[in-house]
């Protein structure tokens, strides 16, 4: 569904979504580098399970929260990526830190 123009040479770096290499742009958003490798999902509500996406991509609406690195609620459209990041959907409710 995105995909980058067919002239891009920006730089890449290597991050790892859902377990998975992938090269992206550097500079751009965790949120942005999901949807160029086609994940799909960001996060599951905590209630229902629906699987949701990023909307506005300017941390207005919250629906890109994801992991990264290992830490939930981070909103991915606001995080941009750098080599060796790990994003990873957000799944339910995430668990509280003591």
């Amino acid at each position: 569904m995105f995909k980058l123009l067919p002239e891009s040479t920006e730089p890449t770096v290597t991050v790892v979504i859902n377990g998975r290499k992938v090269a992206v742009p550097q500079g751009c958003t965790a949120a942005a580098a999901m949807l160029l490798d086609g994940a799909g999902i960001s996060r599951t509500t905590s209630i229902s399970g629906e699987a949701r996406a990023p909307y506005c991509m300017m941390g207005v609406c919250y629906e890109c929260l994801m992991e990264i690195d290992g830490e939930p609620n981070q909103q991915g459209c606001l995080v941009i990526v750098r080599e060796g990041m790990c994003i990873n959907p957000q799944l339910g409710k995430p668990e509280a830190r003591l």
